[in-house]
């Protein structure tokens, strides 16, 4: 049978990568996001001294699910609101409904709102709450509801797109470059997710792969940032989405793959990092 994979904002960035490199390793996608058409996609300025309207961003489930086709692979494009757990409902239903199992969950999709990037005084409550939903309640709710079924087949993949902001302090307040509390607090909490159901659920053949894809150019950081986002890391060299989706997908489908489940997994250099080379 073939396998199912459901990755959570999938319009574009690392979503969009993962969904055509899983499609290109043979798995059926659910392509999941806010963003239904092109042209409607919109981001939020991160940082408070640049709260503004919306900056509109390319990218939409639909332009995913026609490249994940054209490479003659099988998709289907379903709405999700990450902050809505009638959302996460409505979608899940459908990908049952269609296909009938769900063997592996990227769950990609986070809070994006205002907030995420302000000083530790700027910010709302409301905003902090909002983040928490989005980025920590609303990402343990949606694995749980997965979980089950994959514990009764005896084996399941979950992967939490992890971020350098929840593995340590900022090297800079966010006035010069850091990250905020939003975006570092959430993203902590975030991973524990993916550490204690690796820690709980090994033993019943569930991996759960913390990737950290490191400093990504996306659509998002382009539109938000233009020519300024190759700098944005300071020394850190900025990487294409498409080495982040190419390790997902890798460790997907191998069997091997297992051993590296419960770590960190730094996407841009893993392979070289670990001598494969990948099929």
């Amino acid at each position: 049978m073939t396998k199912v994979a459901v990755i959570t904002g999938a319009s574009r960035g690392i979503g969009k990568a993962c969904a055509l490199a899983l499609a290109r390793r043979g798995y059926r996608v659910a392509v999941t996001g806010r963003t239904l058409e092109e042209g409607k996609g919109t981001v939020v300025k991160p940082y408070a001294a640049d709260a503004a309207a919306p900056v509109t961003v390319p990218g939409s489930v639909a332009s995913t699910v026609e490249a994940v086709r054209a490479g003659g692979g099988e998709a289907l494009g379903l709405a999700l609101d990450i902050m809505s757990q009638s959302s996460i409902d409505v979608m899940l239903k459908e990908v049952l409904e269609n296909w009938g199992r769900i063997d592996v969950l990227v769950n990609n999709a986070i809070y994006n709102g205002p907030g995420l990037m302000y000083g530790f005084r700027e910010f709302s409550i409301d905003q902090l709450e909002a983040c928490l939903r989005g980025t920590v309640v609303n990402q343990a709710y949606i694995t749980r509801k997965v979980l089950p079924a994959m514990l009764e087949r005896g084996e399941g993949t979950f992967f939490f797109m992890g971020s350098v902001a929840g593995l340590g302090p900022s090297p800079r307040p966010v006035t010069r470059g850091g990250w905020g509390f939003l975006h570092g607090a959430s993203k902590s909490a975030f991973h524990r997710i993916a550490e204690f159901l690796h820690l709980e659920h090994a033993k019943d053949g569930i991996r759960s792969f913390l990737v950290e894809p490191q400093l990504t150019v996306t659509e998002s950081s382009i539109a938000l940032f233009g020519d300024a986002v190759t700098n944005l890391g300071g020394a850190m060299r900025g990487h294409p989405p498409q080495r982040t989706g190419d390790v997902v997908a890798w460790l997907a489908a191998e069997d091997r793959a297992g051993q590296y489940a419960g770590k960190v997994l730094r996407t841009p250099t893993f392979f070289a990092d670990h001598g494969i080379t990948p099929g």
